[in-house]
């Protein structure tokens, strides 16, 4: 296949079986814990730990699982002992459907998994809206995180937030998404997962994010992400916090470091990251070129190194 750079996505049936950069992610010790949730109920949740050191949490973004940060577990393993965790209804942990995924509950989750592992006060990554996730987590309870780095998070409403949360209001809406989704899940998240290197792509990676999405419950799941996280009220009421931190002259209850490219990136633009720094001006920048959404699967190497530089200062 052509080495295709900038967002070009290869064709479904051209992915090559295994992603021609290897990475460590099938190595990492795997554990699946029971636990008690207030949002969730009682819930199998499944997540990969390597390395060893101080504990340091990853959270993963919509339609992803722990499998997206493959490519850094090795290199923060070498100092930390580091927890990727799927998300309720993500990759391999339980997702009941009758249940709200809004920021609040999934915020109020990640502090019963802290307590649950015993890593409350932790040093913790977020991408995409697994940031937000951690961002209103952060505001919540200061208590929870050491330090605190955002990848590529949503932080503002867009049009497109609004116009998905009307389309989706719609009755049969919803359930009819969830069934199309099924009707060809590798499909589906091979092509809503974009990098700026598009040869990076695998049919191993279809299948580690699409295969939950053929069952009903997990497809169904998904779309309550979208209807319930990506809510413009939800986002503007982070938003609003953080602007009124900034107007009384109070700084972030944490240290934070928020990493955005500067490419135009099909699903949080470059102005996220701006809008970012403007409510947090306290937070340190990391701007990186030739990246995408995934700045941890584009340039893995510098990535680390931020983080490590960031999470050990």
């Amino acid at each position: 296949m052509a080495h295709s750079i900038g967002f070009e996505q290869p064709r479904y049936q051209d992915l090559p079986e295994h992603p021609r950069v290897p990475h460590t992610y099938f190595d990492a010790e795997q554990v699946d814990i029971e636990m008690d949730s207030v949002p969730f109920g009682r819930i199998r949740v499944h997540y990969r730990t390597t390395g060893t050191g101080p504990p340091l949490l990853l959270i993963h973004g919509l339609m992803t699982a722990s499998y997206s940060w493959r490519y850094v577990l090795a290199g923060l393993g070498r100092h930390f002992r580091v927890i990727a965790v799927d998300l309720p209804g993500g990759g391999r942990s339980d997702g009941p459907i009758d249940r709200k995924y809004g920021g609040a509950a999934l915020a109020t989750w990640i502090g019963e998994f802290q307590r649950a592992l015993g890593i409350e006060g932790c040093a913790v990554v977020g991408n995409s809206l697994g940031g937000c996730f951690v961002l209103r987590r952060a505001l919540d309870d200061p208590s929870s995180f050491e330090r605190v780095v955002l990848i590529h998070s949503p932080v503002l409403p867009e049009f497109r937030h609004r116009a998905l949360c009307w389309v989706l209001a719609v009755p049969g809406v919803a359930g009819g998404l969830a069934a199309y989704v099924r009707r060809s899940p590798l499909r589906w998240a091979h092509y809503r997962t974009h990098y700026y290197d598009g040869t990076l792509k695998s049919l191993e990676e279809a299948r580690m994010y699409g295969e939950p999405l053929a069952r009903r419950d997990r497809a169904r799941t998904f779309v309550r992400y979208m209807q319930d996280a990506l809510r413009p009220n939800d986002l503007r009421d982070t938003a609003n916090r953080l602007r009124s931190l900034r107007d009384d002259n109070r700084p972030f209850p944490v240290p934070l470091m928020i990493m955005y490219g500067t490419e135009n990136d099909p699903i949080v633009s470059p102005a996220m990251g701006q809008a970012l720094e403007r409510l947090v001006p306290s937070a340190k920048s990391v701007w990186l070129d030739k990246t995408s959404h995934f700045v941890h699967v584009d340039r893995p190497d510098v990535v680390t190194r931020e983080l490590v530089d960031f999470l050990r200062a």
